[in-house]
């Protein structure tokens, strides 16, 4: 019970978002505005601030680093393996695919705050910005062999990619940000987790897509189940600990990212089947991210 009261308010906001989606802001301009506001302004600002103000010891830093690649990467094959169970074409699977692996950044964001305050939203967004290369490598190769688009412009473009650089070089080159800099990125950085868990909400779609329940149902227990026991494996194995194992396992229990979706209509996908996945991970999270803190 108290993990569900601690995952409980952010929860709220997505399951706010969608009504206020559905009976009084229906406007697909205006909840693009605030996803693009969110993505390119808030969640950036949120991103260096921590990363630049935070404690980062480089000899701790590496073992998560490197569990969190291979959590990814396991997600990757696992949900390569579910390609029969799908029923779906070259590049409706390699849509879907990046469901199993990719993760919702503002999610962990917020309840790696909940959980462990500063630290925790340090680590998560250093954790984060630093996996969001390697997810836009795999989703967008996997998709530009059966579509189009560019990685490299992908990846150069990517507000998180670029905030996480900036935040970690200013670390470590030694600078300290000025008293009012810091409350006005701390400023944006609260905006940043209501309002991108009131766009989760908003963005999440029910419509009818083709392929096969079970192709689906593969991708969801791969994301929400599979792969945090995945992680907890390989966080022991690399002696991962205390904070750090807490949002390495967090980080792979996340649900997917609905950065998904976009790059899935960029790039000619299946959006349809990609929103779909995002919703179901998004609304069983609750359930089996409760689990997860409780086993924490």
């Amino acid at each position: 019970m108290q993990s569900l009261l601690l995952l409980l308010p952010d929860f709220s906001l997505i399951l706010l978002g969608a009504v206020l989606r559905r009976h009084l802001v229906d406007g697909d301009a205006f909840w693009s505005g605030v996803e693009k506001l969110v993505y390119f302004v808030l969640f950036p600002a949120l991103l260096f601030n921590a990363l630049a103000t935070a404690d980062i010891d480089p000899g701790r830093a590496l073992p998560l680093f490197l569990a969190g690649l291979g959590t990814m990467f396991a997600g990757f094959v696992l949900g390569w393996l579910g390609r029969g169970l799908m029923g779906l074409d070259a590049m409706g699977f390699a849509s879907r695919l990046q469901c199993a692996y990719r993760f919702n950044t503002y999610i962990g964001i917020a309840i790696a705050g909940k959980l462990h305050g500063a630290a925790g939203i340090a680590l998560m967004g250093g954790l984060c910005g630093a996996m969001v290369p390697f997810a836009n490598v795999m989703a967008v190769g996997m998709l530009a062999r059966h579509g189009q688009g560019s990685l490299l412009r992908e990846l150069s473009r990517n507000p998180l990619v670029l905030a996480t650089l900036a935040g970690l070089l200013f670390n470590l080159a030694g600078f300290d940000l000025p008293a009012p800099l810091t409350s006005f990125l701390k400023r944006l950085g609260d905006a940043a987790v209501a309002l991108g868990l009131l766009a989760v909400g908003a963005a999440l779609r029910w419509e009818m897509v083709g392929g096969r329940w079970t192709g689906s149902a593969w991708i969801v227990a791969v994301k929400l189940l599979f792969l945090p026991a995945v992680a907890w494996q390989i966080g022991r194995a690399l002696g991962v600990e205390g904070v750090a194992f807490d949002m390495l396992v967090l980080f792979a229990a996340l649900p997917s990212a609905s950065s998904a979706y976009i790059l899935a209509m960029r790039m000619g996908g299946d959006g349809a089947g990609v929103a779909w996945l995002i919703s179901a991970t998004t609304l069983l999270a609750v359930p089996s991210l409760t689990l997860w803190l409780h086993l924490l």
